[in-house]
């Protein structure tokens, strides 16, 4: 019979979201287990997403940030790139992080297994290794992977998914983007940094779909001098092998040649939960119609004992969400009945350059539920801080409650959006006030400064925007 090991709390997934909540559970006393394929923890976002990619993002930046200098004065000479050493840089900062994750599970007594699990019953999990974990709880946190439509399915090297273009091999002279989201528009960011000519192709009329439009719109302009071109309303209807290349044929208005050839082809249309292979039908799990594991707000499945968190539990698809909703679970787990999981303030963040980074309600949500509110913009025109950057493409824009004033979503475009939304995250949190916000007294020259000018021309009384009075 394989060995029977008994856990207060079993979290099958060691990603963000399962090893916050192993960390937290084991801080409140908990007996646990955290299970995963690979030999630390850290899981996808880690190893093949979130940790490597914005590695990568950042040689790149220092690549276009050179290149931009000329603007002050400065003249660099063309890039040396060192893909070896660029490799090196990036496997440095996984494995440093990895390593620390490690020892943080060492020192917290948190049972670490690397292995595969599979659900025998409600209660119980049967590893690979070939012993079995009985739980009081467990937390599925198995994340998601990458979707390749059939159509675009090719054995091929030269055909990558996000895991395979950040291993980074080469720098293809001609590189295909299928899907205009975040992942697509990061990875050819890089790739365009590091001297690929990228074509970005994209079946709706816009990048990003779901984004504000206007916040887009600066980010589009700058990429448009960087990628070969950019595709809207155009389909990859096919992949083919074409001697040293892969041959793409595309159906859309604007496309100019029909099957061009490119050296290697990077599928980023979406991804999927990996909710399937570890016999959730074994219990009384639930899916929904996209294979989304079905929870409460306490992330309680239909199985009393069982969980779920992150990615595999539904929308947004993101690591610091899949953080929160473990804690809460845990929270739940461990007795609190107001643990609850509340997304109106969950912050998203595209790492391009501008970045791009909301939290809230967005305008066209507000238009599409019939909501009136207000709408605050300050362009980064009148920014300080931006005009000493070279970088005035940027803007702060605030979507405001017309009756009580209370600030219910944020939207920056521009530099470094990511560093500055975490204010507005706290602000729509808390349910502060565009008052609030116009009298915090943000730092000189900061592009901080542009949330509390937003919130000042609500009123009109923005000091580096004018607008008469009606």
């Amino acid at each position: 019979m394989p060995e029977t090991i008994d856990s207060d709390l079993v979290i099958l997934g060691g990603g963000p979201g399962g090893y916050a909540a192993a960390f937290l559970a084991a801080d409140k006393g908990m007996k646990v287990t955290l299970i995963d394929a690979g030999p630390k923890p850290g899981g996808t976002c880690l190893y093949v997403g979130c940790i490597p990619s914005k590695a990568l993002l950042h040689a790149a930046k220092l690549v276009t940030d050179a290149r931009d200098a000329k603007h002050a004065g400065i003249h660099f000479g063309e890039p040396r790139i060192d893909l070896d050493a660029v490799r090196g840089w990036e496997n440095k900062v996984v494995e440093g992080l990895g390593k620390n994750l490690l020892e943080l599970c060492k020192r917290r007594k948190v049972e670490y297994v690397s292995a595969r699990g599979s659900f025998v019953d409600g209660n119980t999990l049967e590893l690979s290794d070939g012993s079995r974990r009985r739980f009081r709880h467990c937390i599925v946190a198995t994340g998601s992977v990458p979707i390749i439509p059939p159509p675009l399915r090719l054995e091929s090297p030269r055909v990558m998914d996000s895991t395979g273009a950040l291993k980074l091999e080469d720098v293809p002279a001609r590189l295909l983007v299928v899907g205009g989201g975040y992942i697509g528009l990061e990875l050819g960011y890089v790739y365009a940094a590091l001297g690929s000519k990228v074509t970005v192709v994209e079946l709706t009329d816009g990048l990003l779909p779901g984004v504000d439009r206007e916040l887009v719109t600066p980010l589009f302009k700058r990429l448009s001098g960087m990628f070969d071109k950019i595709y809207l309303k155009t389909k990859v209807a096919k992949l083919e092998e074409a001697g040293k290349g892969i041959k793409a044929v595309l159906e859309g208005e604007e496309v100019e040649e029909k099957e061009p050839t490119f050296d290697r082809v990077l599928v980023a249309v979406g991804r999927r939960p990996a909710s399937k292979g570890f016999g959730l039908e074994n219990t009384k799990v639930e899916l929904d119609e996209k294979g989304f594991i079905k929870v409460d707000a306490q992330r309680r499945t239909t199985e009393p004992a069982i969980y779920a968190i992150g990615d595999v539990a539904g929308e947004p698809m993101l690591a610091h969400k899949a953080s929160h909703e473990g804690k809460v679970a845990v929270e739940a787990i461990a007795g609190d009945r107001g643990a609850a999981f509340d997304f109106r303030a969950i912050p998203a963040v595209v790492f391009t350059d501008p970045e791009i980074a909301w939290c809230g309600l967005t305008e066209g949500e507000a238009k599409r539920a019939g909501r009136e509110v207000k709408t605050a913009r300050f362009p980064w025109g009148a920014s300080g801080r931006a005009a000493t950057l070279g970088r005035t493409e940027g803007l702060t824009k605030l979507i405001v409650d017309p009756e009580s004033d209370v600030v219910l979503g944020v939207g920056i475009v521009g530099t470094d959006a990511g560093e500055l939304i975490g204010e507005a995250v706290l602000a729509v949190e808390m349910g502060a006030t565009a008052r609030d916000l116009s009298l915090t007294i943000h730092p000189h020259p900061t592009l901080t400064e542009t949330v509390g000018e937003a919130a000042e021309s609500l009123h009109g009384l923005a000091t580096h925007l004018y607008r008469p009075r009606k």
